[in-house]
């Protein structure tokens, strides 16, 4: 019998329709508004000022896991590492499952359940707020992980950083739930932080430090004086190793956004200046939901998994090879293979990225609130030709079409026309100012804009010329088909019947197009790749680490669920009802299969300071 409450779409919902205009349109209210007045209202400034604490007891906290184990403990040390949680119910809690398990069996590998989980950013989609924070984050993992006793403090240790759909609110829901001075129950898990940033000593030798990068501005200066405090005090002990995890893969981004990376060089930095030889063998992150592994040359691994719930992202837009500024020089990237095989190390595979893509011909029914949006546009184009069939009109909606897709092209593949017009106009005017690098980067930011812009100009020329060819045929097709008699309801009953035969076309035509653009531009041009995917809405495909952390080295376990039951799949789990622990709440009509994306070893003498 399915479970009637996830019918209650309101409340569980299923994964979010990020083309509803009206999602668009406060998604852009909450990106302006912490733009314009994040740094004016620092959340990390204050809870530090709040949290005015002696150094020791910053370094008490810091090795409070490690100072919990036994002492007859000499086994390994497992941390789960998840992110990008949650946008629907169904993924987030199917995740969740497999995370609370005792053990997962994979490949004939028992992997114990982590002793530790760190949640790596965006723990929900789209807003933050209270609602979305109960029901698409804590409950799920409530009802993963039933609570053993809920006025027992103890439990897993559970820490989280922020991404940028927490920090659209101004973190107030993220400090509420994770920094409190008493723990929030996640069901046996338990939060223990204190600000949203963090360090941990894992080993003795072993450490994770986890960064608050706001809106990939900047690192606020008491979190730089935290991490500054950490490497220089006697608890982080000469050739300790360092797992940094941020919010951003800023490898990833170095042709979009280079600040994300910049912040991380800092905390790098930080570590470096400590001269202790201390290293940085393993960097993780989440913010683009898939599985992806880059390595240097010196064996560090740059490890980005962000599928903890939300909609997938492409891997075959993936580049080869990427480079990144390490402590001042540049240091090339290059995209791993699995073990053993010439397989590149990423989830979902690259085909089956592109394979995905062509889902987007059927864009127009998938995203039907977008569809009734060009509707409204088609159909006051239409109302528009209908009353004054002259140039004036065309070049009218030729500028506003154009002005609004190629706006938001440029703005979501990060160009800026202006930006690059100036720096090509001071290069002819100072010549100096610009060495090689820096030329065949402006090359390179000149190439990226004649392709957006190119682009989206073939978008446009598309849905002006559909819109005005359309309303000039179907306006001549009703002066001949029905009689106007000169009245005043007349005509605008002529109107009306052009705008409704335009706004079909809109709902049809219009919308297929948008559908279209995206799949030719990320499965050619290396462009949409963030609003292709996020148009199919996929929850399957899912990732997250299982670390094990023993002498100098650390095993990674990339596990995979490629499959995530439907919502009527759910059902009541009769082990739960008659209390046996450790049971989810719920169980999927076919069982849960995870399966081993890929293992890899990282060895804590790679990696430089």
């Amino acid at each position: 019998m399915a479970v009637k409450f996830l019918k209650d779409y309101k409340t569980y919902p299923r994964m979010v329709h990020w083309f509803n205009p009206i999602l668009l349109v406060k998604l852009l209210n909450n990106v302006i508004t912490s733009a314009m007045f994040g740094q004016y209202a620092d959340r990390r400034l204050m809870v530090a000022a709040l949290d005015t604490v002696p150094p020791e007891v910053h370094l008490t906290r810091a090795t409070a896991f490690v100072d919990g184990l036994s002492p007859t403990q000499d086994g390994p040390v497992w941390l789960d590492f998840v992110a990008d949680l949650g946008d629907g119910f169904d993924s987030t809690f199917a995740v969740a499952c497999l995370l609370a398990r005792k053990d997962l069996e994979l490949d004939g590998v028992k992997l114990p359940r982590g002793q530790m989980l760190i949640m790596g950013g965006d723990e929900v989609y789209p807003l933050a707020n209270a609602q979305t924070y109960k029901n698409q984050l804590r409950q799920p993992y409530q009802w993963a992980s039933p609570d053993h006793d809920r006025k027992d403090l103890r439990g897993v240790p559970l820490f989280a950083i922020p991404g940028n759909h927490d920090w659209y609110d101004g973190l107030v829901q993220f400090l509420a739930y994770f920094t409190r001075p008493t723990p929030t129950h996640f069901g046996t898990w338990r939060t223990q932080q204190r600000r949203s940033y963090f360090a941990i000593q894992l080993t003795k030798s072993w450490w994770l430090w986890a960064m608050d990068i706001q809106l990939a501005e900047d690192m606020d200066q008491p979190q730089a004086d935290y991490f500054n405090l950490i490497a220089q005090s006697d608890k982080l002990l000469p050739g300790s190793k360092i797992i940094l995890c941020t919010a951003e893969p800023g490898w990833l981004y170095t042709d979009t956004n280079t600040k994300s990376w910049e912040i991380v060089d800092y905390a790098l930095y930080l570590a470096s200046r400590a001269n202790k030889r201390l290293t940085i063998p393993l960097l993780l992150s989440g913010d683009t939901h898939h599985y992806s592994r880059y390595q240097a040359a010196d064996g560090t691994q740059f490890v980005t998994s962000g599928g903890g719930g939300a909609f997938l992202h492409p891997t075959h837009q993936l580049e080869e090879d990427v480079s990144v500024r390490w402590n001042g020089r540049k240091v090339p990237l290059t995209l791993a293979n699995k073990d053993q095989t010439e397989e590149p190390a990423v989830y979902p595979p690259m085909e089956t990225s592109r394979r995905l893509l062509w889902r987007n011909l059927w864009f127009a029914l998938t995203n039907w609130d977008f569809s009734l949006f060009m509707a409204l546009v088609y159909f006051s184009v239409g109302i528009l030709v209908g009353l004054r069939d002259e140039i004036d009109i065309y070049i009218l909606v030729a500028l506003a079409l154009g002005s609004g897709i190629i706006g938001y092209t440029t703005t979501q593949e990060n160009v800026s026309l202006s930006d690059i017009y100036r720096k090509w106009r001071r290069r002819r005017i100072n010549p100096g100012d610009f060495d090689a690098l820096a030329s065949e980067k402006l090359w390179l930011q000149s190439k990226k804009a004649m392709v957006v812009v190119g682009s989206s100009l073939i978008h446009v020329a598309a849905h002006v010329g559909t819109a005005i060819v359309t309303a000039r045929w179907f306006a001549s097709f009703n002066a001949s088909h029905f009689v106007l008699s000169g009245s005043w309801y007349s005509v605008w009953k002529w109107l009306g019947i052009l705008g409704v035969e335009m706004g079909i076309v809109g709902l049809a035509v219009g919308s297929t197009y948008f559908g279209l653009n995206m799949l030719f531009t990320c499965r050619w041009l290396r462009m949409n790749r963030n609003d292709a995917f996020s148009a199919l809405r996929i929850g399957s495909f899912n990732n997250f680490l299982r670390l094990r952390i023993q002498g100098d080295d650390v095993q990674v376990h990339a596990v995979g669920l490629k499959d995530v039951p439907r919502r009527g799949d759910w059902n009541d789990n009769p082990k739960y009802k008659a209390g046996h622990p450790e049971e989810p709440r719920w169980v999927p009509s076919i069982p849960l299969q995870p399966h081993l994306i890929e293992t890899f070893t990282v060895s804590g003498r790679s990696g430089p300071a």
